[in-house]
């Protein structure tokens, strides 16, 4: 399985927006890489859910355009993930 870079999620959200990333790419990065082992899924794909909100069909994200129960769980988890390596930054 891939893991997921800083400069693969600079680059990515470059090429995907014009907004400036405000949050820290190393700490994504961790995040969606740890997630990606925890639901054996893809660290890119985690991370455009994250970021963009794309759906995941192996993983029924969406339905009808929202966000299934999995998909909170999913990007709730990455959040947690997220912040624990934000706080140990400080």
């Amino acid at each position: 399985m891939k893991r997921l870079t800083t400069k693969k999620v600079e680059d990515y959200f470059a090429w995907r927006t014009d907004a400036e990333l405000m949050h820290c790419p190393n700490c994504i990065a961790a995040a969606c890489n740890d997630c990606a082992m925890l639901f054996n899924h893809d660290a890119k794909e985690l991370m455009k859910l994250l970021l963009f909100n794309d759906p995941i069909p192996a993983l029924h994200t969406h339905s009808y355009s929202f966000n299934t129960a999995t998909g909170r769980h999913i990007i709730q988890t990455i959040q947690e993930y997220y912040y624990e390596y934000k706080n140990l930054e400080l």
